[in-house]
């Protein structure tokens, strides 16, 4: 119906606009800050996420639509089309695995994070993930018709895409894209509610005067650290509550996060992986474009999970808006990395 067309478009248009302006913003503050350059990971994101809501997504609006019905594209700016499709997901995908395990080293072994996390590894992380991912877009591609065919632009999907290994293809797809990077992040991020579980249940430190007369041996575990830090600064009921708190909103963001990609990126995958076994059952246009804006609508939440979560980005934003608003900045954020280190909490770090 007209109602439903309308509503839809809205919708694709909403979240193209949202995904613009967000992760402009959080790419400009990650690069005026010279501190965080331990979020060269989620600036690359937002780099990936922006270039999918300049060129994908207003061509996925294109292809959705029954107002475009008359559209049509030539073979080549179909292979266009597609090429810039899973080559953007895959880029995606893979550096939000990349991120999970850069934070389960930040937040477990940040001595050896420190060390080892270096501008030269930072830039062959970033090359992994686009060579794979023109890679993977490669075969999608190999055994398409040549010469001058054209297609309308409902059919130029991956759905549609003709070719006899189209469901090796898929299958390589959804393992390389999705299962792998679901397990790292399923395994890491586990791993580090272990930790801040951990850290929570810690007891309290004994008094001063108890230590003297029952030394205890010297713990470097990151648990001990978070403990004994946060213990010099809040009264022993405060520790408590805040043990319990964090705890919770440890488990709360762990969950948004992981449920986020999995909600985002499952129905797609699963559509695609169905979809060659059963092409007689299922319709292919309106459930392609449901799973396809699903997965697409992760380009627009990206930045809010893992740029605008994070305090210091968010103080840092709130500063440079001050700063363009010309009014008085307050106290600026002027920690250094290792100072931001010592002094934040654990669930500061997990955020």
């Amino acid at each position: 119906s007209i109602a439903q067309e309308v509503v839809g478009l809205f919708c694709m248009i909403l979240l193209t606009l949202t995904a613009l302006v967000a992760n402009t913003v959080v790419m400009v503050v990650i690069l005026k800050t010279p501190l965080f350059r331990k979020f060269i990971f989620v600036c690359h994101l937002c780099v990936v996420d922006l270039l999918s809501a300049i060129f994908l997504m207003p061509l996925g609006i294109i292809s959705s639509s029954s107002c475009f019905n008359r559209v049509i594209y030539s073979i080549a700016e179909c292979k266009a089309l597609i090429f810039l499709n899973i080559c953007f997901i895959s880029a995606s995908i893979l550096t939000i695995a990349i991120i999970s395990v850069e934070r389960y080293y930040y937040i477990v072994h940040p001595l050896r994070y420190e060390v080892k996390m270096t501008i030269r590894l930072a830039v062959a992380g970033v090359i992994f993930i686009w060579v794979k991912s023109v890679l993977i877009t490669v075969l999608a591609l190999v055994g398409w018709p040549q010469g001058n065919g054209a297609t309308s632009a409902s059919r130029c999907t991956v759905y549609w895409s003709p070719g006899a290994h189209k469901k090796v293809f898929v299958i390589l797809f959804s393992i390389a894209c999705f299962v792998l990077p679901t397990i790292i992040i399923f395994a890491v991020y586990c791993s580090v509610y272990r930790v801040a579980r951990i850290a929570s249940l810690q007891q309290a430190p004994v008094p001063v005067s108890t230590q003297a007369v029952a030394p205890r041996h010297r713990c470097n575990s990151i648990a001990s650290q978070v403990t004994i830090i946060t213990a010099r600064i809040l009264p022993l009921p405060k520790l408590i509550q805040d043990h319990l708190l964090g705890s919770n909103k440890a488990i709360l963001t762990l969950v948004l996060i992981v449920g986020q990609f999995l909600c985002c990126w499952l129905p797609f995958f699963a559509f695609h992986l169905h979809s060659p076994v059963a092409v007689g059952i299922l319709g292919g246009g309106h459930g392609e474009m449901v799973v396809t804006w699903i997965a697409y609508s992760s380009f627009a939440i990206n930045p809010f999970f893992y740029g605008l979560l994070n305090r210091q980005i968010r103080e840092e934003l709130a500063r440079l808006r001050r700063s363009c608003l010309n009014r008085p900045l307050g106290q600026e954020l002027c920690l250094s990395l290792s100072e931001a280190s010592v002094q934040e909490n654990f669930l500061q770090f997990l955020q």
